[in-house]
């Protein structure tokens, strides 16, 4: 009987102790540790702190209602913080870790790949000597079940969505915690700039405007990386129309041009099309089904000449091609279906049949690599110890997109703030969030154009990610540091707007 005791007392034990751990695996919402770096950018050693944990969300009582996971990249030897900038980072999903931008663009260590952005092995990380931690301080977020973000045990899944998963709820509980980081990180009088991927372009836009209104936090720069609609509306014409500048971008690289476009460079290419997007195409869409068969015709031939499909295709489809189509026609003869989010990457198909790909060949690419070395750089150069799952990409479904007006949130707050300057950054192969709509923003954000001269575009000869081919990785750091210099204003010239007369 005493051993029986003994042995059901162990098991109890023994359970607690397995459930007091899993339970601790999501209970510490109010930690970091520290870590020193170095990293060489543009030839100049720079020496670093890398803070990473978690950091509570608070509710409006002051209960922590979730710790999300950061790291945040200081230079060491800065005098005086107030002159140097700090960059806030997201990524997008909704639901996706800030790991893309942090171990593959602006951090001081990327992965390891290849030139084109391939995995290679073995896994790992190398120092990245294209960073702007030289100029800048970062902080990488990870919002509620990304990375290892959680919210508290004892929250259940409809109050999970009711306070984080949704544009409006994304934004009040973020700006709330970029709050409580400014704070205690002593960040106030630091000029601040955001940046989002994908869905973290609504993120940040949409936090512009609400760290200006409820926080009293004013920014110096919004910078959007490969961006959504913004919650801009399209109408199902400029929706249909405006894919087809990507569309030639994806045939050219692909080298299915006819010969006098093939023989031009991309960029020379690309503005005749955006020109007939604008001009000839968007009109002929509107005429539906009353459009003139001689004209009907006539589109398709210059549809098909600018997407290497076939007339007969385009005319099957009403002159409307859906991406998920062109995504698996393009290749179709060769065997291969072209990329989603960068139509650079072929992927491979059960059947040639089919009106859309079996698979995201880049997606699945890019998880091959960032994966592991994420997990490999959190526990073994960043010091952070936890056995949660690292999330790639975690459950926020389902997401409430309702009363989406990021874009014009983010020209209120560039009207309310002479301050405040924004930069878009696109791939021309990006399929997802296509470059030649990351434009239209631009000029539907401000139709007065009074804003346009603090807005500024740049194109890249990659992806949704364009920081993945080495050639881009530079190029899209020296636009953010040249972009982060040009919107620090000289000392003493006031956030003001004057008259000109």
């Amino acid at each position: 009987m005493k051993l029986y005791r003994f042995f059901a007392i162990a098991i109890v034990w023994i359970a607690f102790s397995h459930a007091t751990q899993a339970q601790q695996l999501n209970t510490d919402m109010d930690s970091t540790v520290t870590t020193p770096g170095q990293v060489t950018i543009k030839g100049v050693p720079v020496k670093y702190t890398a803070t990473t944990g978690k950091l509570p969300v608070w509710d409006e009582k002051g209960k922590i209602i979730a710790g999300l996971f950061f790291t945040y990249y200081e230079r060491t030897g800065i005098a005086d913080r107030s002159k140097r900038p700090l960059v806030i980072s997201f990524n997008g999903g909704p639901g996706s870790a800030s790991v893309w931008m942090h171990i593959a663009y602006t951090g001081p260590k990327i992965l390891a790949i290849d030139d084109e952005g391939y995995p290679v092995q073995p896994y790992g990380i190398k120092d990245n000597p294209n960073s702007i931690l030289d100029v800048a301080d970062i902080v990488y977020v990870n919002p509620v079940n990304t990375g290892y973000s959680r919210a508290i045990d004892e929250m259940d899944d409809k109050t999970k969505a009711k306070n984080f998963f949704g544009v409006k709820q994304d934004i009040e509980y973020l700006a709330t915690w970029i709050n409580t980081f400014v704070t205690r990180y002593d960040r106030w009088t630091s000029p601040k700039f955001l940046i989002g991927e994908s869905y973290g372009t609504p993120r940040v836009s949409g936090l512009s405007l609400e760290l200006q209104n409820s926080h009293w936090m004013y920014l110096n720069g919004v910078i959007l990386v490969s961006p959504t609609d913004l919650g801009i509306e399209r109408g199902t014409v400029p929706e249909a129309a405006n894919f087809l500048p990507y569309y030639t971008a994806a045939a050219w690289f692909h080298k299915k041009l006819p010969s006098d476009l093939q023989s031009k460079d991309l960029v020379d290419v690309l503005p005749e099309v955006e020109k007939y997007t604008i001009d000839e195409l968007t009109p002929a869409i509107s005429k539906g089904g009353f459009l003139p068969e001689a004209e009907r015709k006539e589109v398709a031939a210059r549809i098909a000449r600018y997407t290497g499909l076939s007339e007969k295709v385009v005319l099957e489809h009403n002159l409307r091609i859906p991406k998920t189509f062109f995504w698996k026609e393009l290749l179709r003869d060769e065997g291969f279906n072209i990329g989603r989010l960068d139509s650079r990457y072929l992927g491979i198909d059960k059947e040639a049949t089919g009106s859309r790909p079996d698979y995201a060949a880049e997606l699945t690419s890019w998880l091959h690599s960032f994966t592991p070395a994420m997990n490999y750089y959190a526990k073994n150069h960043l010091k952070y110890e936890t056995d949660l799952k690292y999330n790639m990409f975690g459950p926020v479904r389902p997401w409430d997109r309702s009363n989406n007006t990021t874009g014009y949130d983010l020209r209120q707050a560039m009207a309310q703030n002479p301050y405040l300057n924004v930069l878009v950054q696109a791939g021309y192969y990006d399929g997802g969030t296509d470059y030649f709509n990351s434009k239209y923003n631009l000029w539907q954000m401000d139709p007065s154009g009074k804003l346009r001269d603090r807005m500024d575009w740049k194109g890249y000869r990659s992806g949704h990610m364009m920081y993945l081919r080495k050639e881009d990785l530079k190029t899209a750091n020296d636009d953010l540091r040249e972009f982060i210099s040009k919107s620090l204003p000289a000392e003493g010239v006031p956030a003001q707007y004057r008259r000109t007369n």
